[in-house]
């Protein structure tokens, strides 16, 4: 009974799932790919041109991050849901607003500083197969200017990106200044895991689910968009998060 996940190995929207699946120990393998080489893999297994798609063992396929969670969450004891009852539509807007918002232009504000950076090669094609390997380290120059295109990376662009991820960084700064520990409720909840997720490519946190470098190998440019970000409550919130939940003891399904 083991579960696939699609993945670009790096995405943030494919760490959400992969996080969703380790916490609630549910068993899976991870078929990642390099960017726009996981296209006909996901195609082929009824997803589409994004990834994450989730397959269950029935076959059922779970095209996106929110439907993949909520899939997972439907599987959760109650005491480890994401989606508690009580919180359930509060939990959802936030997500939601992460997904949308936040996740978006957090990836074209990291692509600003990093689609051009050294390491770019090695962290796209960790556990990728050879094939791919080769093909995407021969293609890369031509990748570049169409993921270039296709994200809009462009300064114009990744100042108004900056803009966007700053407002959602101040709502969360005012949703913890009372001294909450997560966003919603009293428990890790969807909320707190697609913000620390979706965050994720700016703060770097070393519990990531994916072989990362450190932010000091990071280009200078890189470091100093991100100095304040991760020296903000939002930040060190979303730090803490990995801290202490994505090593956390994984909660146990329903039998």
């Amino acid at each position: 009974m083991t579960y696939r996940l699609v993945t670009i190995g790096p995405s943030h929207y494919c760490e959400k799932v992969r996080w969703a699946l380790d916490r609630l120990q549910v068993p899976y393998v991870e078929d990642a790919h390099p960017p726009a080489l996981h296209i006909p893999r996901a195609w082929w297994l009824g997803g589409g041109k994004t990834v994450p798609v989730l397959i269950a063992p029935d076959g059922q396929v779970y095209a996106d991050s929110t439907f993949a969670l909520e899939h997972l969450d439907a599987l959760a004891a109650p005491e480890a849901k994401l989606y508690p009852a009580e919180h359930g539509a509060e939990v959802r807007a936030l997500e939601e607003r992460f997904d949308e918002v936040l996740g978006v232009h957090v990836r074209r504000l990291a692509y600003l500083h990093l689609l051009y950076a050294k390491d770019l090669l090695p962290v796209m094609t960790r556990r990728v197969g050879l094939c791919e390997r080769v093909t995407f380290r021969a293609t890369l120059p031509l990748l570049r200017r169409l993921m270039k295109r296709a994200l809009k990376i462009t300064p114009e662009a990744g100042a108004r990106s900056r803009v966007r991820v700053l407002e959602v960084l101040d709502e969360v700064d005012a949703l913890l200044a009372d001294g909450r520990r997560f966003l919603v409720g009293e428990r890790f909840s969807a909320a707190d895991l697609s913000f620390a997720a979706l965050l994720a490519p700016l703060t770097l946190p070393p519990e990531y689910g994916w072989p990362m470098p450190p932010l000091s190998a990071m280009p200078a440019s890189f470091q100093e968009e991100v100095a304040p970000i991760v020296a903000r409550p939002a930040g060190e919130f979303a730090l803490r998060l990995y801290r202490d939940e994505r090593r956390a003891t994984p909660a146990p399904l329903l039998a």
